[in-house]
């Protein structure tokens, strides 16, 4: 079997479906599985022969979890959409997803954007949920696959397992270890414990106020731990203001994606909304603090790891991209959120 994954992005979206493909690798190591991705998360993925991978004692089977990666940039081609650039682009990669000659292709973000990727692959069988996220994407699929778990993770196995016609069930992830970024990490965290915050998210609604989670580090400060706040390396406002409400306790590390792996690898516990990191945590196993809003933790809440999670009970599930914080969460107090940090710090 040639099967092509199609899961562009973003960080948490991709972390949530790599259990089942982790599944479906555990149970066929002699696949060739490909995975269709934005660039910017391709470290999230253990690649076969990847020259930086020092995780073989994690590996499934006698294979890494990805065959293959291809490039996705749509972030890109949305910027210079007719641009001569992004056809070639689009032409190029078309081809190489042809000559692949993929028995199967799975849509496993139901978007029209995926869908698109998919349909370039012309894959014998294209396959997406019943009920995608953009509902026009399921006319594009050759078969559609019903789900009813509850929770992204289990709904992907729900997913990947109606496509290729066997029960999976989520299996431990293998993120990949980069060299570089495991010693970088080893400077930054030192041989003190420390928690990890991330104060953003992909939209506004579900971003706690950055002053409390500087609350929250420094009385986590005075109880004798320290506080790394992950940063883009483009620069962060919530994490600067997260550091100066500290008192002194924090300190704002940018991070690249392989980067971030390495220094959750060593966080004794990460506070973080529903992103990227927040799942990243979940899938390296790290106690989690999680603090949500206009998301549902039941169905996006940090899977297979310690944790603890806050959502008020006047906040209501909605995906609407709101700039400004969800009401519900800013009845979340610092001093609740530390004291649950303290707990899982034991």
């Amino acid at each position: 079997m040639r099967l092509l994954i199609v899961r562009i992005g973003a960080m948490g979206d991709v972390l949530h479906a790599m259990p089942a493909v982790a599944a479906l690798r555990a149970a066929h190591p002699d696949w060739f599985i490909g995975w269709a991705i934005e660039p910017r998360w391709s470290d999230l993925l253990q690649i076969v022969g990847d020259p930086n991978d020092l995780s073989l004692g994690i590996r499934i089977g006698s294979k890494a979890m990805v065959d293959r990666w291809y490039s996705i940039p749509t972030r890109a081609w949305k910027r210079r959409p007719l641009s001569t650039n992004t056809f070639s682009e689009i032409r190029a990669l078309r081809k190489v997803l042809r000559d692949e000659r993929f028995d199967l292709c799975l849509d496993m973000q139901g978007a029209i954007k995926s869908a698109a990727v998919g349909l370039l692959a012309e894959a014998a069988i294209f396959t997406g949920p019943e009920e995608p996220r953009e509902r026009a994407a399921r006319l594009f699929y050759d078969k559609k696959v019903e789900v009813s778990a509850i929770h992204v993770v289990d709904q992907g196995c729900e997913l990947l397992g109606g496509a290729v016609g066997e029960a999976l069930h989520p299996t431990r992830v293998p993120l990949p270890m980069n060299e570089e970024a495991e010693h970088w990490a080893d400077g930054v965290a030192g041989r003190e414990r420390f928690c990890l915050i991330s104060p953003g998210a992909g939209w506004g609604a579900k971003v706690w106020p950055a002053e409390r989670l500087g609350r929250v580090a420094a009385e986590l400060g005075r109880a004798g731990v320290r506080t790394v706040v992950n940063a883009s390396v483009n620069g962060s406002p919530e994490a600067d203001e997260a550091v100066a409400k500290s008192e002194g306790y924090a300190r704002a590390v940018p991070c690249s994606v392989a980067q971030l792996i390495a220094l959750v690898r060593r966080a004794a516990v990460v506070i973080a909304g529903d992103t990227g990191p927040l799942h990243l945590a979940a899938a390296l196993e790290r106690p989690v603090v999680g603090i949500f809003g206009p998301t549902d933790p039941a169905r996006n809440g940090p899977y297979g790891t310690r944790s603890r999670v806050f959502r008020d009970a006047t906040s209501e599930t909605s995906h609407k991209r709101r700039n400004k914080t969800e009401a519900g969460m800013l009845q979340i107090e610092a001093d609740e959120v530390a004291a649950a940090a303290l707990e899982l710090l034991g």
